[in-house]
């Protein structure tokens, strides 16, 4: 998914060759997705609204404590959006809200059609 939109995000800067890209330490910390099976299955009755909410926060939590993490203990993080208005200390995107609750929502359904 990173490699798509930092793909298309090529497209912003009319670069048409569309290069996407990640990080090796972006695998240990996508795969912390794991931890939201127990919280998709508590939230299976609550509204979309509640549950992509929820969502959001767990995958800024994420997103905020493994680039701290990285940060202090490794001194780089693969990311940096510090050159956006809406950054949280270079860690996080307020602005990444919306894509982050969709996000959330479609891993529910991708893990309850594979469940």
């Amino acid at each position: 998914m990173e490699i798509l939109w930092t793909g298309l995000h090529a497209l912003t800067r009319r670069d048409a060759s569309l290069m996407g890209y990640t990080s090796l330490w972006m695998f240990p910390i996508y795969g912390m997705a794991v931890f939201l099976e127990p919280v998709c299955l508590l939230l299976a009755s609550f509204s979309p609204v509640v549950r992509g909410g929820v969502y959001m926060l767990c995958i800024y939590l994420a997103e905020y404590a493994s680039g701290w993490g990285l940060q202090r203990f490794v001194g780089a993080c693969p990311w940096d959006y510090s050159q956006s208005r809406y950054h949280v200390n270079g860690l996080i995107r307020l602005d990444y809200a919306p894509l982050w609750f969709i996000v959330g929502l479609s891993f529910e359904t991708l893990f309850f059609h594979l469940a």
